[in-house]
């Protein structure tokens, strides 16, 4: 060993340790967003979005069905929870098609399409006969089943379009004729513009008006050409135009956009504004369920075309802005599954269903607020009306479908099945291997032909 320079063994110094550099702070908002964007991009998002949102607003609506009804009842001398007991009829039969139409094949959907297109067509026809057909606050558009229940074909006649109109698309796109203009638009237009005669032959704009943006979101979703798209809607103006001017209740509708004055002018605004009053007496909160006001007769179709109008008095800003939510993400999800697959039935039908739910809860809740005319559309799900949640619920099964149809979502069910079943056997599970998620998580990458990230 050398020696230092007094003799003495050099001292053996210890080694210096690294010094290790202490981890960064993650964001908590950063890490939080990440979070939500691993869990919002999960095979089942979607799946689970359209089941669980259908369902909040279903029930909230029979809430509030049964709330903004009793008054109305009990003017008519009906028990108070007449409205809300056939409602509640509707959303169980209603629950029944979406848990059937939720487990059918994409193959039986596309073969129900012409029966129930010829359905609806002879039903709406049904209407004009005299004797058969009712009409309702000026609209020729029922039809009694006995005692006091009534259907409104119209109603069926939007599913009857998204089904048809899907599945004639998607036999076109297979045989790659969607390129020519004259495949898209015939037999697709004609059959539309029958619908919407029959509908407005009893005079209901509003219907006609969700039909027409049906009609135009198929187009779109079929890569319509911008100056065929114009043109077509240049068409649908044109006769909107004709129908409101020469209707002098639309043109007074028209009259009461805006209005915070029962009277403007020679227009009775006073559904309108009294809809106003309601929402802007909730405050925050609300003024509690049950306690609304305006239902006490001062604003018409309380518990039907006006019920966002009660949500908001009763839970304020509060409920309407879950509402709100609610559709939104339902609208999300629709547009998720419609993107997402390379079936094209599919993505027709689930872009169609989710145009018509969308289309028809703006315009409800525009005219809500004074920002369209009233147009005597119910809100999905939502409004009171049998005829109206039938068909919707159908068509959420219909997405819940075509949700469950993806291949990720297909294998993380599968897996999801396979882990449960283990649990509900008992015994020892003698290798389980990796995590069940990271496993599902590369099945589902593996089977995934969607173009899910």
């Amino acid at each position: 060993m050398p020696s230092s320079r007094t003799g003495r063994p050099p001292v053996q110094r210890a080694a210096r340790r690294p010094v290790a550099s202490r981890p960064r702070r993650e964001n908590p908002l950063l890490r939080l967003y990440t979070r939500a964007r691993k869990a919002w991009d999960r095979p089942l998002t979607a799946y689970y979005l359209i089941l669980g949102g259908s369902v909040l607003i279903t029930v909230l609506g029979l809430v509030m069905v049964y709330s903004a009804s009793q008054i109305t009842a009990l003017q008519m001398s009906l028990p108070g929870s007449y409205f809300f007991r056939k409602q509640l009829l509707a959303a169980v039969i209603g629950g029944g098609l979406l848990l059937v139409a939720s487990r059918m094949p994409v193959k039986l959907h596309r073969a129900l399409a012409y029966p129930i297109l010829a359905g609806a067509v002879f039903l709406m026809a049904l209407v004009q006969v005299p004797g058969i057909g009712r009409s309702v606050n000026g609209n020729q558009n029922w039809i009694s089943v006995g005692g006091p229940f009534q259907l409104q074909p119209s109603e069926f006649g939007k599913l009857a379009l998204v089904l048809w109109g899907a599945d004639l698309l998607a036999r076109k796109q297979d045989r790659k004729l969607l390129t020519q203009w004259k495949h898209m638009l015939v037999p697709l237009v004609p059959a539309a513009f029958m619908l919407l005669g029959l509908i407005m032959l009893g005079g209901d704009m509003g219907t006609a008006i969700i039909l027409t943006a049906i009609l135009f979101g198929l187009l779109w979703l079929a890569g319509a050409p911008t100056r065929l798209f114009v043109g077509v809607l240049a068409i649908a103006v044109t006769l909107g135009v004709i129908l409101i001017k020469t209707s002098p209740n639309r043109m007074a509708r028209l009259a009461c956009i805006g209005a915070t004055e029962p009277r403007s002018g020679a227009a009775d605004c006073w559904q309108a504004v009294h809809g106003i009053y309601a929402l802007a007496s909730g405050g925050l909160f609300g003024s509690g369920l049950g306690a609304s006001v305006e239902k006490w007769g001062q604003l018409p179709e309380a518990h039907t075309d006006f019920i966002f109008a009660v949500t908001g008095e009763e839970l304020g800003l509060a409920g309407t802005l879950s509402v709100l939510a609610l559709f939104a993400a339902l609208g999300y999800a629709g547009i998720r599954v419609a993107g997402r697959t390379e079936d094209p039935f599919v993505r027709y039908a689930a872009g169609g269903v989710t145009t018509w739910i969308t289309a028809q809860a703006v315009i409800n809740i525009g005219a809500v607020l004074g920002l369209l005319p009233i147009a005597g559309v119910p809100l999905p799900l939502f409004s009171y009306g049998g005829s109206a949640l039938l068909p919707t619920m159908f068509a959420i099964g219909l997405l819940i479908a075509f949700a469950r149809d993806d291949p990720a979502a297909r294998a993380a069910l599968s897996m999801r099945q396979t882990r449960f079943g283990r649990k509900r056997a008992g015994g020892p599970v003698l290798d389980r291997g990796p995590r069940r998620w990271n496993t599902m998580r590369r099945r589902a990458s593996a089977a995934r032909s969607s173009g899910e990230r």
